[in-house]
């Protein structure tokens, strides 16, 4: 029997409730979903084995924001080539070029197509 395919997994940092559990109900149907609730939890979850294969970011947490959780996984050996995706309420283009700057592949903003998520996803994936 060949083995399973592993699915690719997903850390979601979100702290909007709703939006991390609708996000997390359409991505889990593909992939292996942990969602936090703050940036702290973040960086504790994408240090931990196994290691997420994308960081999908709110900009605007509480504590650590998305932009210090990108900026501290760019400084860990093994995840400094994560693609992060930003998802966030900020749409100014000075936030958009911070973001890029930050290492986000994908700059996401609030209210968004779920559909669009999902492609971007599968993009910075390499699906």
């Amino acid at each position: 029997m060949p083995e399973a395919v592993k699915k690719k997994r997903i850390l979601i940092a979100e702290d909007d409730p709703a939006i991390g559990v609708m996000i997390a109900k359409v991505l889990s149907q593909h992939y292996d979903v942990v969602v936090v609730n703050d940036g702290k939890a973040a960086l504790a979850r994408a240090r931990e084995l196994p290691a997420p294969d994308l960081l999908l970011l709110d900009v605007m947490m509480p504590g650590l924001d998305g932009h210090g959780v990108a900026a501290a996984v760019r400084q860990l050996p093994g995840l400094k080539a994560i693609p992060i995706i930003f998802l966030t309420a900020k749409t100014g283009p000075a936030e958009v070029i911070r973001g890029i700057q930050s290492g986000a592949r994908h700059y996401i903003t609030k209210p968004f197509k779920i559909d669009d998520l999902v492609q971007r996803v599968k993009k910075a994936l390499g699906a």
